[in-house]
């Protein structure tokens, strides 16, 4: 990571959720860093508290049953879980904005597109309906919108999903946020789609100087995307490391499985179809975790000591951007 200091940083932070049979820490003392202007991914398998770590620093978790435990989040110093709610709501939507997962589920299906992008202008910039309405047709031209001055006043059924993305997008640029979780903005969309909505925000990250916090499965997005990668399993961080490095050595035995399962088009030229590799076993139940590394069931690797001791995430000899939760981290790559 730069030397400078970053725009977020996440310490320690802890994410509860009560259920009928237990508590559940859907994020564990997660701690990472979002430098300025730069794509950090956050990856992992759906459960692992990619989403959950998302809504902790909006604090946007359910109460109840979800409680954010501990830990800070600060943007540029100020620790967003200490901010009175009044203060936290100008902090939403306007230094820090989240794209969904499902926007379909996520837009008004009573409001027009425009009045959704609307709202937020008027709310934290203090424009009239005129001049929000303005913005709200720039937003829509900016995200490729076509015949914004017309779509504008469209609804959410009457667009298609790659549309209503981009709608989903537009607000969240409405007042140009310093941050943007992007939570897999590109799940529900076909392969052409996914490629220009990744393409738009890389276009808007250069004009605004924008950090982006990218939360994803997809190993293919974060290689074209992220500067940096963290890699989270069972609501722990298991991986920390620039995405060069990491893709080049992963050293963390679930961050080599996640890699060798994306199929590879030279594999298949070069011979028959071979199948894909799979991580064998399950994810641990949340509830009732194991007393030592959460992965061990699962791992090839693993020895007496990984079902006694849960490893540190320890930084990696000789490699200080790197961090691995993994006794044999320096043995995991081939």
């Amino acid at each position: 990571m730069p030397d400078e200091a970053p725009l977020l940083r996440v310490r320690d932070l802890v994410t509860s959720f009560r259920t009928d049979s237990g508590t559940l820490r859907a994020v564990d003392q997660v701690s990472f860093e979002v430098p300025r202007a730069t794509t950090v991914a956050l990856v992992g398998e759906s459960g692992s508290g990619k989403t959950v770590t998302a809504l902790s620093i909006l604090r946007l978790v359910s109460s109840p049953p979800g409680r954010i435990e501990s830990g800070s989040v600060e943007l540029e110093g100020r620790d967003l879980l200490q901010l009175p709610e009044r203060d936290m709501r100008a902090v939403r939507g306007n230094q820090v904005s989240m794209i969904f997962q499902e926007p379909m589920t996520s837009l008004n299906p009573v409001y027009t597109a425009g009045w959704q992008i609307m709202e937020a202008v008027r709310l934290h910039q203090r424009k009239s309906r005129a001049q929000a309405r303005a913005r709200a047709v720039e937003l829509l031209r900016l995200v490729g919108i076509p015949e914004p001055e017309t779509n504008v006043d469209a609804y959410p059924h009457q667009l298609s999903g790659g549309q209503r993305q981009r709608v989903m997008i537009a607000m969240a640029l409405a007042c140009e946020p310093k941050l943007l979780l992007a939570d897999e903005p590109t799940t529900a969309l076909d392969v052409t789609i996914q490629a220009q909505i990744l393409e738009l925000l890389r276009d808007l990250q250069q004009r605004l100087s924008m950090s982006i916090l990218l939360i994803t499965h997809d190993l293919g997005v974060v290689a074209e995307n992220a500067r940096h990668v963290v890699v989270m399993y069972a609501g722990r961080v298991v991986e920390s490391a620039p995405a060069k490095d990491l893709f080049a050595r992963p050293m963390h035995p679930y961050t080599r499985g996640l890699l060798e399962s994306i199929p590879r088009p030279e594999a298949r030229a070069a011979g028959p179809v071979r199948r894909l590799k799979t991580i064998e076993g399950m994810v641990p139940d949340m509830r009732a975790l194991p007393p030592g590394c959460r992965f061990a069931d699962r791992c090839a690797l693993r020895i007496d000591k990984c079902a006694d001791e849960e490893p540190p995430l320890a930084p990696i000899e000789a490699a200080p951007e790197r961090r691995s939760r993994c006794w044999r981290a320096s043995e995991v790559s081939p």
